[in-house]
């Protein structure tokens, strides 16, 4: 063999097949070939067989962008999320994915680290790719804004920002917050803490209302002192937390109000020395797998992140098949998972 030879080889191992080389080596027209390889439009089965085995025979792959433009409508849906490193994101991710597989859609995964900036190019990025919709954990109303400008529909999932103007699915935040503190009240605690990362999201905000609404149905006062803001980084909160648990009149129980903040009280008590539940009841909003690894394991409102994806996913659907629909807001319940983070107070 010579060196142009093999080199000639090589170029063709490295160029996709066409749909045209398809139709040809299938015997078959080009219309005839696409219409058994996308399933739009009839096709005798014997000769939709032999198409597709022909085309699985040469690699063919079609050429999505280039059919989404033909067709002006896309297969593909922008998801946008706040933390892939954190599990709560990472599960939801792999519901909407799910879903959106069932669907015969694609998924074009993003992550913005709580940026507006990252979000709105995003944004500017999903719209450029033509998907037909965009699933977001939002940090701000323009995306939401931005994309129905390009006549795209937006689901916002986890947090709202754009209440009556786009779709959204949410987890019923207050009324676990409130369902869970009352635990605590019920088995005699009063000095109770919330360690919140934010006040003014949807998610932060509410579940702040649920803790106050507890203690407001249970008839008693509520020491503001003891609501902590301590923001996202899991450092940063252990030194709040420190402050609070140092107190000359400490908090008996503490309830985080997301999984980060719940990592960094169970270190922090861990390091001052209180046993939990001994000295300490803990509480977590979200439910992550270390919860259960460690001794005690703690107790956690759970989030059905599979479900949350899956909702999104298909009002996601709706709205693109029917753009003109009221706009709707899905709330989901969350469980209590109990475990031996908590106790009556010493």
């Amino acid at each position: 063999m010579t060196a142009g030879g093999a080199a000639g080889r090589a170029g063709d191992v490295a160029r996709r097949a066409t749909i045209r080389e398809v139709a040809e080596a299938a015997g078959v027209s080009r219309s005839t070939a696409s219409r058994a390889l996308t399933g739009q439009g009839y096709v005798a089965p014997q000769v939709r067989d032999r198409v597709r085995a022909v085309a699985d025979g040469l690699g063919y792959v079609p050429d999505a962008t280039a059919r989404h433009l033909r067709r002006q409508a896309s297969q593909s849906i922008g998801v946008l999320l706040s933390d892939l490193a954190n599990p709560f994101y990472a599960g939801l991710a792999a519901g909407i994915s799910q879903q959106a597989r069932k669907r015969q859609y694609t998924m074009m995964l993003a992550d913005d680290g709580g940026s507006a900036g990252v979000e709105a190019e995003a944004a500017e990025t999903f719209v450029a790719l033509r998907v037909a919709g965009v699933i977001v954990t939002p940090v701000s109303a323009h995306l939401a804004s931005y994309l129905a400008r390009q006549r795209i529909p937006v689901v916002e999932v986890d947090r709202q920002f754009s209440a009556g103007a786009c779709d959204a699915v949410l987890v019923d935040n207050g009324s676990a917050a409130q369902k869970v503190t009352t635990q605590l009240i019920e088995s005699g605690h009063r000095r109770i803490a919330l360690v919140i990362d934010e006040m003014h999201w949807t998610t932060g905000r509410d579940r702040l209302a649920g803790y106050r609404a507890a203690f407001g149905a249970a008839g008693l006062p509520l020491d503001e002192s003891l609501v902590v803001s301590a923001g996202w980084d899991v450092e940063a909160a252990r030194v709040e937390i420190r402050k609070l648990l140092g107190r000359a009149e400490p908090p008996t129980a503490l309830f985080a109000a997301n999984n980060v903040l719940a990592e960094a009280a169970f270190r922090t008590a861990a390091e001052l020395g209180l046993a939990i539940p001994g000295q300490l009841s803990l509480v977590s909003f979200d439910d992550v797998p270390w919860m259960s690894m460690v001794t005690p394991g703690v107790t956690a409102v759970r989030q059905d992140t599979a479900a949350l994806g899956e909702a999104a996913v298909s009002q996601l659907i709706e709205r693109i098949q029917s753009p003109l629909a009221p706009v709707r807001t899905v709330l989901l319940s969350a469980s209590i998972v109990t475990r031996g983070s908590t106790a009556p107070p010493a």
